[in-house]
């Protein structure tokens, strides 16, 4: 099945809500990650009314002995506003599927090629036995790597274009994930669901 939400004119913004293109890829140590291209079409108006309508901020953090900024801008989705209704309803059938409230919602705008996230498991969930992390990518493509957290040959995937992720298990624990900066690359927003346990970035 899938659900659609005309957004006022132009191209429907839809999901399939039955899943029905996903596929699970069991990784070592009890880690799988679940990945379906295309779960949203429409996706590029989707994601023109995201960067146009959330309140993206540019953050620093600590490493090491200096204060670094994040290569890519990031941003709270609210209940209402940008992407409603349509993101509430992916939640709720993400929420649905994998039997995990996914009540905490946060987007990523990677602006370009230099934008990039370094290997890592997400904070606090890598402390975890198990853990979920869904992530719907939206514009163009980049490569989403995977890698045994105790390092070996890594495993890519496509995040762009309406592409569905799904991290599971021990994946967050015993598994990293990255997006590796390029030459070029045009502009991508990750939305990331996460259950309860996640407090922030």
């Amino acid at each position: 099945m899938i659900r659609q939400l005309d957004l006022f004119a132009g191209p429907v913004v839809a999901f399939d809500a039955g899943f029905s293109g996903v596929r699970r890829h069991e990784l070592a140590h009890g880690a799988w990650v679940e990945h379906q291209p295309g779960w949203v079409s429409g996706h590029d108006r989707l994601f023109d009314e995201l960067e146009r309508g959330l309140d993206w901020r540019a953050e620093k953090r600590h490493m090491y002995d200096r204060t670094v900024a994040v290569p890519r801008l990031l941003a709270s989705v609210p209940a209402e506003g940008a992407g409603q209704p349509i993101i509430e309803q992916m939640r709720q059938a993400l929420s649905a599927r994998y039997g995990e409230d996914f009540v905490r919602l946060m987007a990523a705008l990677y602006r370009d090629g230099h934008d990039s996230v370094a290997w890592h498991g997400d904070t606090t969930a890598r402390d975890m036995d198990q853990a979920l992390v869904a992530t719907v990518s939206l514009g163009e493509p980049r490569r989403f790597l995977l890698r045994p957290a105790e390092g070996g040959r890594s495993i890519a995937l496509p995040a762009g274009r309406g592409d569905l992720i799904v991290m599971g298990g021990t994946c967050q624990r015993t598994w990293r994930h990255a997006i590796p900066k390029v030459a070029h690359a045009g502009p991508r927003i990750a939305l990331m669901f996460r259950p309860a346990w996640f407090g922030g970035y």
